[in-house]
């Protein structure tokens, strides 16, 4: 089990969050890391290695071009599959996980990618061409994803705490 959070603040620079990363840790001692994706949007996550023990599945992942930066909890049951389609059409992967293949099979299908996938997660995408973030979690909601919005402040992490 993977621990992932966020913050955006609409009207101000937000600072790294200590407090936020380390409730996570627990989530996944294997690897904590955090990204700063614009002045005002921080991602955090926390690993737990299952699938691939290397540290080419660490987390927050961005694809090649910067464009795209994911944070991930959760197994997608079918991802060699999908691994394997997007291999015909050009991709390359780095990793022996299923965190790289989520990235590329979003980057390829759009929101489209989640009709393709079977397994239990919680994900965020950042989209830095079209300043977009995506949610999306399971859709039996095995694994959480919390959020709230209060006044110009939207978090969001698999954990309440």
């Amino acid at each position: 089990m993977c621990g992932i959070a966020g913050q955006l603040n609409l009207n101000k620079e937000l600072k790294h969050n200590l407090i936020i990363n380390n409730s996570l840790s627990h989530r996944g001692p294997h690897q904590k890391s955090s990204i700063r994706l614009r002045k005002n949007l921080i991602f955090y996550h926390t690993r737990l290695k299952i699938i691939d023990l290397s540290n080419n599945s660490n987390q927050p992942m961005s694809s090649e071009n910067s464009r795209f930066t994911i944070i991930y909890n959760g197994e997608l049951y079918n991802f060699k599959e999908i691994k394997n389609e997007l291999e015909k059409k050009g991709y390359f992967f780095n990793s022996n996980g299923d965190t790289e293949v989520f990235l590329k099979g979003f980057i390829e299908y759009g929101i489209n990618f989640f009709k393709k996938i079977n397994g239990i997660f919680a994900v965020s995408i950042y989209d830095k061409k079209l300043n977009c973030i995506y949610f999306a979690r399971d859709f039996i909601g095995v694994k959480p994803l919390y959020y709230t919005f209060d006044n110009d402040s939207f978090s969001f992490s698999s954990e309440l705490k």
